[in-house]
């Protein structure tokens, strides 16, 4: 049985095919239509469906549309449609937000918002880019698969629990909204998911999150990721007015009262503007009562359910230094976390539940090990592209050897191999590697990216070898977890250590990805140091690459040394001589 799931709400739109149980492929839009986050300058083209990633999910399994059983569409405007979910019409300004909000309605637009989103089935049928409409051909909207509304949060809870290695687990998500609830926590066994509670909008963890990223001067619902790091800066100035902010429950839920930021902590800091003090103050305060909250539900979850495991899901769950709270001060045994747990991890949850229940399965067939889910290319096509561009390179019979002997030169690499990540960290697959042993790569990496001067880098470590240098370390494939450097090792790789002595660690084993493994042995063989900078293969403002064309592309336009790209190495000429 043939399962596709997608998202195409709000932001991060992706498909996902799940074939009897088992993930095919899943892919993030922006990879291919290279629109980061897939939020385009045009109103509500944010929900145009990820036609690219559902083509490619297609051609990965070789079948096209109408050979689909199921459509998993991982969002419910019938919970918002109210008394309108079975009338023919509803009524659109033309000027939506010229007009006074209708009670009804949240916000002016969400008629046109809902109306898409129910349309949703139409614009799969037919609405498909000219050069993708061999692989959609001979669909309509009734069919011949079924379509499915899933549920925002029950799509993010099953992606969490149906992906893991837990046969019963509490599940718990969080992020801005779904289409009512912010925040879920509730047990699943077997192929059941039960909520036992929920939190609603307005009162959200996420949402006062992006508004806290929003006043510091970056784009939220994007840039929260720079707002933990600016958080390693600060002091807890400000934590009793966010307690003041954020009210605790008895029964794991939580009240936000809707805050003045300008009038609490001063004037918002405009995009560009210096960083001051109190911006890290305001990040640092943030995040010790986003913690605060989250194991105050976390520890209600636990005596509620019993279990020892906890999943979770949400685009709160990419915040690494709270998963390494929970996993260090609460109450459950183990923590698991796909690695795309914000909302394009939906289309890969709305297809694990929509096959097991319409499969009537009682046990899941699918554990996630790896996030190599997304397209690759083999050196043939690497090499007729790379031909047809004219472009100087060999072919390497070592290409991990030779990229390692590169790495223990200080040079910065470009690596492409295999398949795609799914989510958005790097992990060995669309990477920028390094050197992690000169402290001064942090900063040199910032520069070739172009991104801000306090961002840090992250190392990937071999999963044999990852207590040896991180304490405590433990399996973490996804890189969803920070661990403490271990002091007698600190001065060995003191670029991916933190200002607060943690680092964000990948570990990864042969079978995950084995060239990738084989080269960071081989780095070590030169330099006794198992570990590597992984940081993704981009620049600031572009998503990831996905293919040769864009590999290429941010090589020859970045600072990159050398692009190990498959079998293939290039690398940049020395200059004639230093500018002037």
């Amino acid at each position: 049985m043939y399962t596709l799931g997608i998202n195409a709400v709000y932001h991060d739109s992706a498909a996902c095919l799940v074939v009897d149980g088992r993930v095919v492929a899943a892919a993030e839009e922006e990879r291919f239509t290279r629109v980061k986050h897939g939020k385009r300058p045009i109103p509500f083209s944010t929900y145009e469906l990820p036609y690219h990633a559902i083509d490619y999910c297609l051609r990965e399994a070789g079948i096209g549309l109408v050979e689909i059983d199921h459509v998993a569409y991982s969002y419910d405007p019938f919970l918002l449609l109210g008394h309108h979910r079975d009338e023919p019409t509803i009524t659109l300004p033309l000027e939506p937000s010229a007009h006074p909000t209708p009670a009804e309605w949240e916000a002016a637009w969400d008629p046109l918002f809902l109306s898409s989103v129910v349309n949703a089935p139409r614009q799969l049928a037919d609405g498909a880019p000219h050069h993708l409409r061999a692989r959609f051909r001979g669909a309509r909207p009734d069919g011949p698969y079924r379509w499915h509304f899933v549920e925002h949060h029950l799509a993010h809870a099953a992606s969490a629990f149906h992906a893991s290695p837990f046969a019963r687990a509490a599940v718990m998500t969080l992020d801005g909204r779904g289409e009512r609830a912010t925040t879920t926590y509730g047990l699943g066994a077997g192929t059941r998911l039960e909520r036992l509670g929920q939190v609603a909008f307005p009162h959200s963890l996420g949402h006062l999150y992006e508004r806290v990223t929003e006043y510091l001067g970056f784009l939220h619902s994007s840039d929260e990721y720079k707002v933990m790091a600016l958080a390693s800066f600060g002091r807890p100035a400000h934590v009793e007015a966010f307690r003041d902010i954020v009210r605790l429950g008895p029964r794991g839920e939580y009240e936000i009262e809707s805050p003045c930021l300008e009038e609490r902590f001063g004037p918002a800091r405009q995009r560009g503007e210096p960083l001051e003090q109190r911006h890290y103050d305001v990040a640092h305060s943030l995040q010790v009562v986003l913690e605060e909250t989250v194991l105050h539900i976390a520890r209600w979850l636990h005596e509620a359910t019993g279990a020892d495991d906890l999943c979770l899901a949400g685009g709160v769950a990419l915040n690494c230094v709270l998963n390494a709270r929970l996993r260090d001060r609460g109450s459950f045994r183990r923590i698991w976390i796909q690695p795309a747990a914000g909302d394009a991890g939906t289309a890969l949850g709305a297809a694990l539940w929509v096959d097991a229940q319409e499969r009537g399965a009682t046990e899941r067939a699918y554990r996630m090990d790896h996030a190599f889910l997304g397209p690759g290319y083999d050196d043939d096509e690497i090499e007729r592209f790379l031909w047809d561009a004219k472009l100087p390179c060999r072919r390497s019979p070592q290409i991990a050897e030779e990229v390692a002997d590169l790495l223990a030169q200080d040079k910065v690499v470009g690596w492409f191999q295999g398949r795609m990540e799914f989510g958005p960290r790097a992990l060995g697959a669309r990477s920028i590697l390094a050197s992690p042993l000169d402290a001064a790569m942090q900063e040199r990496l910032n520069q070739i990216k172009d991104r801000e001067d306090f961002r840090p880098v992250a190392p990937v470590v071999l999963e044999d070898e990852a207590a040896e240098w991180f304490v405590d370390a433990d399996v973490s494939p996804f890189m969803l977890f920070v661990y403490d450097v271990r002091p007698d090792r600190a001065d060995r790789i003191p670029a991916v250590r933190h200002v607060d002595g943690t680092a964000r660690i990948q570990t990864i084993n042969r079978a995950q990805h084995p060239l990738y493994y084989d080269l960071i042995r081989a780095f070590q063989t030169r330099t006794g140091v198992p570990v590597l900078v992984n940081t993704s293969f981009n620049t600031r403002g572009e998503p990831i690459v996905g293919s040769p064309r864009d590999a290429v592309e941010c090589f020859w336009t970045s600072p990159l040394d050398a692009l190990a790209i498959g079998s293939f190495l290039l690398a940049k000429p020395a200059p004639d001589a230093s500018p002037a």
